[in-house]
């Protein structure tokens, strides 16, 4: 509720503000097209994280989201631009292990300097996590549109706060909709969402990264389903990638970000980046389905380009996708990587990618 969790001074505030935020004019948007480098492969090359998107997280029970957060958070940063850049971290119901691992975290690294953090851990009244993400949202609508920032909101988790307003609604009588949940649950996130974005002949923006654990991994379930309506895309981690030891283990195939096209490219990234992203999709879901045909037939009935496909798959998981949470990649680097692995194939499959750019950049021996 603003008070600090350290029992130090009260906070003397500079201005007091409505939690709830003033409803953005549409026309008064501006639209998202600066790249924002994050790091990791898996989202820089593959699903871009575009200045001013809400690009959720949808994980599950017991898999690495945290450490992905802490990694973007501490990597994140716009390119070619000397702006400042800030990190509001809400935990939302969280146990005290996960958010003493994002304190520890962002002191180890130094991003605790540019962050500003709301905690309500499990223990503290569900009535806080209601008020929790609004009040980091408003902290970072107050740093980048009058402090002129750039800021990346941090929302974790977002199933407990839907749960919160489970429990209050219930507890109020009000009528429910799927699964318990209100009927206005779909509303409600919209009005935290839709607070991320720019805005015209201002240079600060906020760009939301929510982060929600699916319960029972099921993407059918209300809050991933109602999340994927709201925002742009989503990053999936999968339980079957955890357990290889991929890491993070973004499964890349489900995973989306409708933005990518605005904020690559020439000038941007490079030129050769949404050629080289095609056909690393292509060729990996081509080789996902060449092992899925291995196992049932065995090898022999894969021809020699299926068993080049299904290396590609093996690579590509093993390098691009799993880099530790120490890695941070700038987008040269990954661009690099990407044509290292279609080096695996043969050039006469490199079909989404243009000659010239095959000439330019294909590595040579």
């Amino acid at each position: 509720m603003g008070r600090p969790k350290d029992n130090g001074p009260k906070l003397i505030p500079d201005k007091r503000l409505d939690i709830n935020g003033e409803p953005l004019n549409p026309a008064a948007r501006d639209y998202p097209s600066e790249f924002i480098q994050t790091g990791i492969s898996a989202i820089d090359g593959l699903n871009t994280l575009v200045r001013g998107q809400k690009l959720p997280v949808f994980s599950g029970s017991g898999l690495p989201h945290a450490q992905l957060a802490a990694q973007i958070a501490r990597q994140a940063r716009v390119r070619g631009k000397d702006e400042q850049f800030a990190v509001v971290f809400a935990a939302v119901g969280i146990t005290f292990e996960e958010a003493d691992f994002f304190i520890s975290d962002f002191r180890r690294t130094g991003a605790i300097e540019r962050a500003v953090l709301f905690i309500n851990l499990a223990n503290d009244p569900a009535i806080e996590r209601i008020a929790t993400p609004r009040m980091a949202i408003t902290a970072a609508e107050y740093l980048a549109y009058e402090k002129n920032m750039h800021v990346l909101v941090i929302i974790t988790d977002l199933t407990n706060y839907a749960e919160a307003l489970r429990e209050v609604s219930a507890a109020r009588k009000e009528v429910p909709g799927r699964r318990g949940y209100p009927g206005y649950l779909y509303t409600d996130l919209a009005t935290m969402y839709e607070r991320a974005g720019r805005i015209k002949g201002k240079t600060g923006s906020i760009t939301q990264i929510p982060i929600l654990t699916m319960p029972e991994d099921d993407k059918t379930h209300p809050i991933p389903d109602l999340t994927g309506y709201i925002t742009e895309g989503q990053i999936i981690l999968a339980r079957e990638l955890h357990r290889k030891g991929l890491t993070p283990p973004v499964d890349v195939l489900p995973s989306l970000s409708r933005l990518k096209d605005k904020g690559i490219g020439a000038g941007k990234t490079r030129e050769d980046h949404a050629d080289t992203m095609n056909q690393l999709f292509s060729a990996y879901a081509r080789g996902k389905d060449a092992k899925e045909l291995a196992v049932i037939l065995g090898d022999a009935a894969l021809s020699d380009t299926d068993k080049l496909y299904a290396k590609f798959a093996d690579e590509f998981e093993k390098q691009y996708v799993s880099q530790g949470y120490e890695t941070n990649r700038s987008i040269e680097e990954t661009l690099e990587l990407g044509w290292q692995l279609l080096k695996i194939l043969p050039k006469s499959e490199l079909k989404r990618i243009r000659d010239a750019y095959i000439e330019k950049y294909y590595p040579q021996e």
